[in-house]
């Protein structure tokens, strides 16, 4: 829905008659000559006001309802305005105190509130600097309303990069001067109800506030593709919301960012604090945390601190602490996305959780499982295990990568953050190539003692290590026949030099290290061109560096295959620039058997929830198989669920594949053959 203009046709001052009707209605104005009004302005719905300062008054003819069905025709009535330009068919009515120095556009909605204004210049929540990540700063970062996530990880971690931080600093630094204003605005179609003090905040359109005790110094950037909510008993103080978020029921906010689609509720508590696309946060408290896309914790005592995540899933009475100090909390941690922590699992800072692990029990040491994703953190008399690639075997890892993309709730067409929900993907397999490698070392050491082997201050037993090194070789193998048959794909060849050249790389780009830009996967060669050019000073704005990254996240599957290209000949030792039919026939099988066998044991993981210990407490009356009845009605059957039908699905989808591609490969290498 477009904007209507507060102003059509010009404005006009009030005639004579016109304020004499005024006053007979209950209005006053310290200087009638400061009210200023549209052409076809009508006085009938303006009563028991009072007006100072520049006023510019709309049109008020429409009729608006209320929730419960009650209804009012749109007007100003009982009310102190104060320098306020309003739009037409807004409605205000009930203000106990004033409101001041606003532009309230057209179809705006103010009823029952104490006060509403700005006091002297106000930048609106942006530029406030947010202590993320580490307690005792150092990795500031200036909010402003456009903020993505990527960015935000930029700024708070590569303050080594100096240049590079000064300059984007210093172009956030010019967008919030040109935001600088003594003027706020209620955009069209916003609504608030029963709020007691709102000061210096800019609300967005079809925003809808109920009920707040106190905003101020904010901005809430509401769209009519995709409204903020802010709810009953909200405290927020130096702030910025972004589109779709809903915050409500006492949660108590300061300085903080609040990113695309988040929900924070239940009397969540946050300070120091950045959120990103579709983070949630319920009961719990956060401080100094960096929550990139899908940090979610629904619990009360789960108190996140001085880390980065995204993709989380807090356990109940999960926590971190950063006490281990002796010049104040300047400890942090890091953990990777996908990460799990079971209920009232302890994590010490400084401390570097890997991707797609579990972290279980309390760990009183400094652990670092970066190069091991897909891991247990698992802690037995005070000793911290680590297992290695077993979550590779879990059916749980899969449906979480599978309900991300699906519980993404962003609807505004302009989305800051650009996320990559890939769980196989380089910076995942590289990391498992590393992991692996330092499993065959530590073996290869024959330093293996009763308990297992040692590692980081870790134990690793023996017989996960194996499995280790077995379950990343598959998993390794799996991406990059994935990447490789994707590359191969819908296209028919009748030779080896029609398959090489197809296999050719796009870009050079891709080949080194990758990393997780919270939520955008990408290699850092990609990042560097873009650190130079904004060192360089060859990009002049935000927008720039914004389309930049955009353009990094379209082109992921070319940076993919690249580094693809160059793996296959180190890991699998296939060039892929002299690649014959035979040598990929032999490697397709391989890649159809690896996935075969991971998906085998993620069915075998689902049947287990299935089983009779699961069944406890279901048929609490009632004899077995009374039990079996009774879970089946409430969980399903075995062979129905969506998630097991969804792996035997992949399973024969897969399996079809890996045929169709080798009935390819052996048709090219039949052609070979005859020639």
């Amino acid at each position: 829905m477009a904007e209507r203009s507060v102003n059509k046709g010009g404005y006009r001052k009030l005639t004579s008659e016109e304020r004499g009707q005024l006053v007979m209605q209950g209005c006053s104005s310290d200087n009638w000559d400061q009210i200023q009004v549209v052409k076809n302005f009508s006085t009938v719905n303006i009563h028991d006001s009072r007006f100072t300062g520049q006023i510019k008054l709309g049109i008020f003819t429409e009729e608006v309802r209320l929730f419960g069905g009650v209804k009012l025709t749109s007007g100003i009535y009982n009310s102190w305005l104060n320098n306020v330009t309003v739009g037409d068919n807004v409605l205000i009515h009930n203000v106990h105190s004033y409101i001041s120095n606003y532009t309230i556009e057209s179809r705006a909605v103010i009823h029952n509130v104490n006060i509403i204004a700005v006091d002297g210049e106000s930048t609106f929540g942006n530029g406030v600097r947010v202590k993320a990540i580490n307690e005792q700063g150092g990795r500031e970062i200036p909010i402003y309303d456009h903020l993505s996530t990527h960015i935000a990880y930029i700024l708070a971690l590569y303050r080594h990069r100096r240049d590079l931080i000064s300059v984007i600093e210093s172009l956030v630094a010019e967008y919030v001067e040109y935001i600088r204003s003594d003027m706020g605005v209620i955009k069209s179609g916003a609504t608030i109800l029963n709020c007691d003090s709102i000061k210096n905040v800019r609300i967005g359109s079809a925003a809808r506030i109920e009920g707040v005790r106190k905003l101020v110094n904010g901005s809430i950037n509401s769209c009519y593709d995709d409204p903020v909510f802010i709810g009953d008993g909200v405290i927020m103080e130096n702030f910025i919301v972004s589109s779709g978020s809903r915050i409500t029921d006492g949660t108590l906010i300061s300085n903080c960012f609040i990113g695309q689609g988040c929900l924070l509720d239940k009397q969540y508590s946050a300070v120091e604090s950045l959120f990103f696309a579709n983070c949630q946060g319920f009961h719990g408290e956060a401080c100094s945390v960096f929550a990139g896309p899908y940090t979610v914790t629904h619990h009360k005592s789960t108190l996140l601190i001085a880390g980065i995540f995204s993709f989380l899933n807090a356990g109940s009475g999960s926590n971190q602490s950063n006490h281990l100090y002796k010049l104040g909390p300047l400890h942090q941690g890091v953990i990777e996305r996908g990460v799990k922590t079971t209920s009232d699992s302890y994590l010490l800072w400084p401390s570097h959780i890997g991707a797609f692990s579990l972290v279980m029990g309390r760990h009183y040491k400094n652990n670092d499982t970066s190069d091991f994703p897909f891991s247990y953190l698992i802690e037995s008399n005070d000793e911290s295990i680590l297992v290695p690639a077993i979550n590779l075997k879990s059916v749980g890892t899969i449906r979480d990568s599978k309900k991300w993309p699906v519980r993404d709730v962003r609807r505004d067409p302009n989305l800051l953050d650009h996320i990559n929900f890939n769980l196989l993907s380089p910076y995942t397999a590289q990391k498992m190539i590393n992991g692996k490698r330092i499993l065959e070392n530590l073996k290869a050491g024959g330093v293996a003692n009763n308990s297992g082997y040692r590692y980081n201050r870790m134990l690793i037993r023996a017989d996960s290590l194996d499995r280790a090194i077995y379950l990343y070789d598959l998993a390794i193998v799996k991406f990059l026949g994935n990447s490789l048959i994707t590359r191969l794909q819908g296209r028919g060849y009748d030779s080896d030099e029609e398959l090489q050249k197809a296999l050719e790389k796009d870009t050079p780009v891709g080949a080194g290290r990758w990393v997780d830009l919270s939520g955008l996967i990408t290699p850092l060669e990609a990042l560097e061109v873009l650190f130079k050019s904004v060192e360089g000073g060859s990009i002049t704005s935000i927008e720039e560096i914004n389309a930049m990254l955009t353009n990094i996240h379209r082109n992921y599957y070319s940076y993919e295959w690249t580094w693809s290209f160059e793996m296959l000949r180190e890991y699998s030792g296939l060039d892929m620039s002299v690649i014959c039919s035979e040598e990929l026939i032999e490697f397709i099988e391989k890649w159809r058997s690896a996935v075969l066998e991971i998906d085998r044991y993620l069915y075998e993981d689902a049947r287990k929830e299935f089983s009779l210990l699961k069944m406890t407490g279901f048929g609490v009356d009632g004899t077995e198989w009374e039990r079996h009845l009774d879970f089946e009605s409430v969980r399903g059957e075995f062979e129905t669920n969506p998630m097991v039908k969804s792996i035997e699905d992949h399973i024969k989808a897969k399996d079809a594949l890996g045929e169709e591609m080798l009935s390819m490969l052996r048709g090219v290498k039949s052609k070979v053959t005859e020639e």
